[in-house]
């Protein structure tokens, strides 16, 4: 079985995503036997939508897990390699990249709700999102990570 999330940089991408999670919301992203599945085969296989993308000046998508991938009916190598404003609508656009400037600035932000859209055209609204940045141990920006787990077709 191909699994592409099964590399370094997704394990690393991985960790910085556990890691930036607790630290921005005090909580875990989710528990996981750590001998028995690495971190970025746990998010991979998660029950709930996780994405996320680079830093970037037009941050590209470096992850996404099965979940986010089924909803966006996309393979791996066609997510991650596109620009995140791309998961919106040209319309929706706007809303979208005020509300990543506003996570930037304080960390994380949540209760987002917005209208996205497939690879076929097909329109979702998200609903409920937790958008959160992604720093490293040397308090480097590495980008950002969306996780929700409500999601309805419009």
């Amino acid at each position: 079985m191909h699994r592409p999330y099964m590399n370094e940089d997704s394990e690393l991408r991985a960790r910085l995503m556990f890691e930036s999670y607790a630290r921005y919301t005090g909580k875990r992203l989710m528990e996981y036997d750590s001998n028995v599945h690495t971190a970025a085969e746990a998010i991979y296989n998660a029950p709930f939508v996780l994405l996320a993308h680079g830093a970037e000046s037009d941050p590209q998508l470096n992850f996404g897990n099965a979940r986010a991938l089924s909803l966006w009916e996309m393979d791996w190598d066609t997510f991650t390699s596109m620009p995140s404003r791309l998961t919106a609508e040209p319309m929706e656009r706007s809303v979208r990249d005020k509300l990543l400037a506003d996570a930037k600035r304080q960390g994380y932000s949540e209760g987002i709700r917005g209208i996205r859209v497939a690879k076929s055209g097909r329109r979702f609204e998200i609903i409920d999102v937790l958008l959160w940045n992604l720093v490293d141990e040397y308090g480097n920006y590495q980008g950002q990570a969306a996780v929700f787990d409500q999601w309805r077709y419009v």
